[in-house]
């Protein structure tokens, strides 16, 4: 792993510290759903309150699109950081301008500044440097603890690291050390799992794999696609036509005898419609028919994934496999869980990131701490171990 520059060698004391968090959270109807992401950010905000600084946190919600949107504000967020903190945290209704620059300078040691939606100001997702410069004047240390974000070119993640002397948050440093472990020397067996709805977003960490790699598991609208790809009907299920021809490729690239093997399901869960009561069967790929749709991996592929990830040392998963949200649906996913949280017991590297992964694992109450890590991100995840270079993590290197 590179050097960066770490919160434990900064100079806090006296400071006014800009923390950009990744407070990115699910929100109903003004109400916070999900305080993880807070919480795992909780030990760098009280490490730098307990070396003397004022603390501003500087976050995003949503996407307004460089526009004030009343159902993306940061405000709801401000009392579950009071309780956290312990002690009154101030909000600023702009990231930017006279009145919050006013309150920044007020800030005394120990005292929690909150401001407003950086992405309400167009400069932020620009990486525009005069906002970035606006942002500056707030603080006088910058710490980036917002993994969530990292793999976005975004002002308060690297045109602001550059103007202040700036550090990376514990958080940070916890995702990047462990999933490092994927990227430099993994402990083999490397298995990838990786599931969901948009090949876009999958292709590139599979091809990391496919070099980097020994298996490739394939759940969800992706294995769709490869099933699709294999010349089999998907009836109506969800398939990417436009990445067939991919799909294909990559298959033929996981023949090599040097790249790593990529698995899709032999069989599969059919329902009539994604609901509760629907009639479902496990049927091989090649029995689908066209007013079938595939909602799950099926067992005689589910027991073939589990002898893979028990040979496991190493193992990255991002994406349940099934419609999880369906009860009726979620056994694919049920099995994977607890075959990676066995094999993490046996000895293996687990890591496990993505919202849908987080949310199965809260639905169903399968506990996370089964496994080595969880990652807060889930397209950073991604983009990380796919071996992508951030801007942002180059601005924090030592």
């Amino acid at each position: 792993m590179k050097a960066y520059r770490t919160l434990d060698k900064a100079r806090l004391e006296g400071k006014r510290v800009l923390l950009r968090a990744g407070f990115d959270v699910p929100m109903e109807k003004g109400k916070v759903m999900d305080t993880e992401r807070i919480e795992a950010l909780l030990p760098t905000m009280e490490f730098i309150l307990k070396k003397g600084a004022s603390l501003i946190i500087l976050s995003h919600q949503g996407r307004p699109k460089g526009k004030r949107v009343p159902m993306f504000s940061q405000k709801p967020i401000r009392p579950i950081l009071q309780k956290f903190l312990g002690r009154k945290v101030r909000f600023a209704s702009s990231c930017v301008g006279k009145e919050t620059q006013k309150m920044a300078k007020a800030l005394k040691p120990g005292e929690v500044l909150f401001l407003e939606n950086l992405r309400f100001d167009p400069g932020e997702e620009t990486n525009d440097p005069l906002f970035a410069k606006e942002l500056a004047q707030l603080g006088d240390v910058y710490v980036n603890d917002a993994f969530t974000n990292c793999h976005r070119k975004h002002a308060s993640m690297v045109a602001l690291a550059k103007l202040r002397p700036a550090f990376m948050g514990l958080q940070l440093q916890k995702e990047v050390e462990n999933l490092s472990k994927v990227l430099h020397n993994p402990k083999r067996p490397l298995v990838l799992i990786v599931s969901g709805a948009k090949m876009e977003t999958k292709v590139p960490v599979i091809e990391n794999f496919l070099e980097k790699g020994d298996a490739i598991l394939l759940g969800g609208c992706i294995a769709n696609t490869f099933i699709a790809a294999r010349g089999f009907d998907v009836g109506k299920s969800k398939y990417e036509k436009a990445y067939l021809e991919q799909a294909q490729e990559i298959m033929l690239e996981g023949k090599k005898a040097k790249n790593a093997d990529v698995v899709i399901p032999r069989d599969v869960v059919l329902g009539a419609s994604p609901t509760a009561h629907a009639e479902k069967v496990d049927l091989p790929v090649e029995n689908i028919e066209g007013d079938m749709s595939i909602f799950d991996v099926g067992k005689v592929s589910i027991e073939r994934y589990c002898k893979i990830i028990a040979k496991a040392g190493t193992i990255a998963w991002n994406g349940p496999l099934g419609l999880y949200e369906v009860n009726r649906f979620s056994h694919g996913t049920k099995r994977i869980a607890e075959a990676v949280a066995a094999a993490t017991k046996k000895g293996a590297i687990t890591l496990i990131g993505g919202g849908d992964t987080i949310d199965f694992h809260i639905r169903y109450k399968y506990k996370l701490s089964a496994y080595t890590f969880v990652s807060t991100g889930g397209g950073a995840m991604l983009e990380f171990i796919a071996g992508k270079k951030f801007p942002s993590l180059k601005a924090l290197e030592a």
